[in-house]
C-alpha cells in the first residue's frame, strides 16, 4: 500500500520471515500468512482483505481502489520454479483476486534461509561468483513480470552487500564484483526498454561484509561502480550512449538501507542518507528494521542471561559492534557467543577501554522499545521514520523482522501475524498518523532520489571511530584504500 505522507512511499514487510525454499512452500505461505496479516493490520478478517467488508477500506486492507504491497523473497530454486508460464499466471490471479501487488524482491538469501545453520553461508554465492549475477538477472525478469504497470512505481530487489568481508582479498575483487554488478544493469535496462518497467539493484550493507558502513558504500559506489570504465563497459554492453550509461548506472544501482543494520553501526541515519544522497547514489529501498542495545561493563546477571538466551540462536549470524568509553572507539565482532567470550574472559578493562554499549545485530520486533531487560534501537529506527516522513529518500519502506523462529519463547507470545500487524501499524502510526488511509496504486507518484552527480559525504555519520580488535582477531587499521573503508589486517581486505 501507499501511505498517505510526502512521497506517497509503498509499505510492506518481508516475506523471508516465512520459512519456504520451494516455490510451492512459498504459495503455501503467501496464503496462510500473508493475507492474514493484512488483515489484522487492517483491524478486519480476511474478508476485508479482499474488500468483503469490514474495516479493510478504512486501514492498511484495500478495497476496491487500495491494494496491500509484497515484499517477496524468493530462494533461486523457488525463483526457477515461479518462471514457469503456468505458475506465473496462477500467482498474478492470485495477486489480483486478493488485492496484492508485488513491487520488491529480497534476493538477498540464495538457499535456504530457515530451519538450518546459515551464519556467513548466507552471503554466498556473492558478487565474486557468476551464480549470483545469473539469481539476481532471473529475479530481476520475475519482478518485471509481477510489477504493475503503473506510471511512477519502479520495483527493487535486494541484495548481498558484495561479499562477506574475508572474501574480498584485493583491490581487484572489488573491480571484479563492479564488472558484474553492471552485467546486471544491462539486464535491467534491456527489461527497461522491452517492458517499460523501471527495477534497481539495492546492495545491502551489513555488519562484517565488505560494504558494512554508509562511508564504504560511498567509496565502493565512487571508485567501482560509477567509475568511468564502468559507464563505458555498460555503454558497449547496452548500447547506449556514455552520457545515458553513466545515469543508467546511478538509475539502477543502488543500496537498500537496512535500519538496523546502520544503528549496529553507531550511524545517525539522516546523515548516512544526505550522505548518500550527495554522493548521487540511490537508495532503492529502506528495510525497517530493530536490533539489541545492552550496556554490558558491568556485567548485570540478568543482562548477561538474556544475552545468553538469544547466543543460542545457531542459524543467524548476530554481529556485535561494542562502542568503547572516551573516544567512541568501534570494535566488532562476528558472532554474539564470539562478544559474550571476550566479555566473559577479559579482565578489567584499563580507564577509556572499557565497553560503553554493544549494538546486536538480531532483528528484533520493531514496536518494542525493551525486550525483557535489554533495550533496542527502535528510537533510531523512530528516528529514521521522522525523517523520512518530513525528507522522502525512498519509495519502498520494508519492514524485516527475518528471525521470528529463533526469537526467545516469550517475545514470540501473541503469534507472528500479530506481531507482523502490528510492526505495520507501528510504521504507518509514526509515518501518517492514526486512522488516515493509504492510496492506491496507481494513484500519486514516487519520490526519485539520489540524482546528484556530485561526489560528497557528509559529517557524522559513524557514531565512534574505528580502532582496535575486532571480530576473529581482526584490526581495523584506519583507512583503507581508495574508498574510504578500512583496511582489514585479518582478510587482507582493502577498500
Amino acid at each position: 500500500m501507499r501511505l498517505a505522507c510526502a512521497g506517497a512511499p509503498h509499505l510492506t514487510y518481508c516475506t523471508n520471515i516465512h520459512a519456504g525454499e520451494t516455490w510451492s512452500e512459498v504459495k503455501q505461505s503467501l496464503e496462510t500468512h500473508l493475507l492474514a496479516i493484512w488483515s489484522r493490520a487492517a483491524g478486519g478478517e480476511e474478508g476485508a482483505l479482499r474488500g468483503q467488508g469490514g474495516r479493510g477500506a478504512e486501514g492498511l486492507g484495500p478495497s476496491a481502489r487500495r491494494r496491500c504491497g509484497v515484499g517477496l523473497r524468493l530462494s533461486a530454486r523457488a525463483a526457477a520454479e515461479l518462471a514457469a508460464p503456468a505458475e506465473l499466471d496462477a500467482f498474478r490471479d492470485f495477486l489480483e483476486r486478493n488485492g496484492l501487488y508485488v513491487f520488491t524482491l529480497n534476493g538477498f538469501p540464495y538457499g535456504r534461509f530457515h530451519g538450518a545453520a546459515v551464519k556467513e553461508r548466507v552471503y554466498l554465492p556473492d558478487w565474486l561468483d557468476e551464480e549470483r549475477l545469473a539469481y539476481s538477472n532471473l529475479l530481476a525478469t520475475l519482478l518485471a513480470e509481477l510489477l504493475p504497470a503503473n506510471e511512477g512505481l519502479m520495483g527493487s530487489v535486494s541484495t548481498v552487500p558484495g561479499a562477506f568481508r574475508p572474501r574480498v582479498r584485493t583491490p581487484s575483487d572489488a573491480a571484479a564484483m563492479a564488472r558484474r554488478l553492471v552485467e546486471h544493469a544491462a539486464h535491467l535496462v534491456e527489461i527497461r526498454r522491452r517492458t517499460g518497467k523501471h527495477i534497481a539493484l539495492a546492495l545491502e550493507p551489513e555488519p562484517c561484509c565488505f560494504l558494512e558502513t554508509t562511508p564504504e558504500a560511498i567509496g565502493f559506489f565512487t571508485d567501482h561502480v560509477f567509475a568511468p570504465e564502468r559507464a563505458r563497459e555498460l555503454s558497449a554492453l547496452a548500447g547506449m550512449s556514455l552520457p545515458d550509461a553513466e545515469e543508467a548506472l546511478r538509475s539502477h544501482l543502488g543500496l537498500c538501507f537496512d535500519a538496523c543494520h546502520m544503528a549496529v553501526e553507531f550511524e545517525d541515519a539522516p546523515a548516512s542518507l544526505a550522505a548518500l544522497r550527495a554522493a548521487g547514489i540511490g537508495v532503492h529501498k529502506v528495510q525497517l528494521s530493530a536490533g539489541l542495545r545492552a550496556r554490558v561493563a558491568e556485567r548485570e546477571p540478568a543482562t548477561m542471561a538474556r544475552l545468553r538466551a538469544y547466543a543460542e540462536d545457531v542459524v543467524y549470524l548476530h554481529q556485535v559492534v561494542e562502542r568503547r568509553e572516551g573516544g567512541g572507539e568501534l570494535v566488532r565482532y562476528l558472532d554474539l557467543p564470539e562478544a559474550l567470550a571476550s566479555l566473559e574472559g577479559a579482565k578489567a578493562a584499563p580507564p577509556g577501554a572499557q565497553s560503553e554499549e554493544w549494538r546486536v545485530h538480531f532483528h528484533v520486533p520493531i514496536f518494542r522499545e525493551l525486550e525483557g531487560t535489554l533495550a533496542t534501537t527502535q528510537p533510531e529506527l523512530a528516528t529514521l521514520l521522522s525523517h523520512l516522513r518530513d525528507s522522502p529518500a525512498t519509495q519502498h519502506l520494508e519492514v524485516e523482522t527475518y528471525t521470528w523462529d529463533v526469537l526467545p519463547e516469550d517475545q514470540r507470545r501473541g503469534g507472528l501475524v500479530e506481531a507482523v500487524a502490528r510492526e505495520l501499524r507501528w510504521v504507518e502510526e509514526r509515518m501518517v498518523g492514526n486512522g488516515s488511509v493509504g492510496v492506491g496504486v496507481g494513484e500519486g507518484r514516487g519520490v526519485n532520489v539520489g540524482e546528484g552527480r556530485g561526489v560528497g559525504g557528509s559529517g557524522g555519520v559513524g557514531g565512534g571511530r574505528e580502532v582496535g580488535a575486532s571480530y576473529g582477531g581482526r584490526a581495523d587499521s584506519g583507512v583503507g584504500a581508495s574508498s574510504g573503508g578500512r583496511a582489514d589486517r585479518g582478510a587482507g581486505a582493502q577498500r
